[in-house]
């Protein structure tokens, strides 16, 4: 009898609590959804942040440059600083042979993000110049960054005053092959010289290129590097000078190949440098393969902007840099689309 009264008053319980469900207060309707209410099926999935599920672990390795150079520091200051604020990338840099290099690294999916000079990139993109039959079409851009000058040191006793004077000495123009070779052919053609015949060529990097210079082996290098430059700034303690480029030689180079632009390195930027000197620069490009992901490349970009100040800090090539600018003289390469996600957020787009 307890057993039959217990399950009589389990059914009409069961009966009290569909009839509140249904009540509509403080329950579910039963009526099925109208044509103008989004079902969990129509709702786009949140972003990977928003929805607070960590996207899948991301590794960032970040060719630079020789490590002389200023583009091995500011690579590591770059991917330390996105190792240690996006909790799911693992980022590091290595030293390289520079932009061409890091341009075949990328290319090749042996690495994911570099820098290089905005012609470079260019030539990669459409397979020209050094990258003829080897384009890669999926080159994106991440940021255009600072114009990175030509420096050309000559040793004081070599007699050289410009580059016309190079012909017939013994010059460094760095490995055969590489960006900065393709700047020496460049810029002693537009001197009016036969590149290379017209030249003693040495090559090797400029880390090496220093030490001839301060035993006086060598008359002069070439390094593309932002200023100062740890080798270079050794190469001045020793008897060493940066030359000037006239505005012919940068006129004549303006005329063949629109990316470069003017710029000065002001004077006591190098020891025993009293005046300011004037050479020519190409934009340096922050540049990714294009089979990153959307969320990745848009937390790299966020995280670069929004530290940028302290990077400026550690890092000089880096200081000043803005969003604004980022966009402008990057040769009509094309951004990621988590950069460009990132900077119409913001506005600059």
């Amino acid at each position: 009898m307890k057993k039959t009264l217990s399950l009589a008053m389990a059914a009409a319980l069961m009966l009290s609590m569909l009839a509140s469900c249904g009540s509509g207060t403080g329950g579910t309707s039963s009526a099925a959804p109208s044509s103008d209410v989004q079902t969990s099926a129509d709702v786009p999935s949140a972003p990977a942040t928003e929805s607070g599920a960590e996207p899948d672990p991301v590794t960032i390795n970040f060719p630079t440059a020789t490590s002389g150079g200023a583009l091995y520091a500011v690579g590591a200051a770059i991917t330390n600083l996105w190792d240690t604020e996006i909790s799911y990338v693992s980022a590091s840099s290595q030293a390289s042979n520079g932009g061409i290099d890091n341009l075949n690294q990328v290319s090749d999916g042996e690495a994911q993000v570099s820098i290089a000079i905005s012609s470079n990139c260019y030539q990669c993109l459409n397979g020209t110049d050094s990258f003829e039959g080897y384009a890669y079409g999926d080159l994106k851009v991440i940021a255009g960054l600072y114009f990175n000058p030509n420096q050309v040191v000559v040793t004081e006793k070599s007699g050289i005053t410009d580059l016309a004077g190079v012909k017939g000495k013994h010059f460094a123009v760095a490995a055969s092959g590489s960006s900065v070779e393709g700047e020496c052919r460049n810029h002693f053609t537009a001197a009016g010289l036969n590149y290379p015949d017209d030249i003693d060529c040495e090559y090797i990097a400029f880390n090496d290129a220093a030490d001839m210079l301060q035993n006086g082996t060598i008359d002069g290098a070439w390094i593309m590097s932002g200023a100062p430059a740890a080798s270079v700034t050794q190469a001045c303690t020793s008897g060493c000078r940066v030359l000037s480029i006239s505005d012919e030689v940068i006129s004549a180079l303006q005329a063949e190949y629109p990316w470069y632009a003017p710029m000065t390195i002001p004077a006591g930027t190098y020891p025993n440098q009293d005046e300011d000197i004037q050479t020519s620069a190409i934009k340096m490009v922050m540049f990714c393969r294009g089979d990153l992901s959307e969320q990745a490349v848009y937390d790299l970009t966020k995280t670069f902007w929004e530290n940028i100040d302290k990077l400026g800090e550690a890092q000089a090539n880096l200081k000043g840099l803005t969003p604004e600018e980022a966009v402008k003289d990057i040769a009509d390469l094309p951004l990621h689309s988590g950069a460009e996600k990132y900077y119409k957020e913001i506005g600059v787009l």
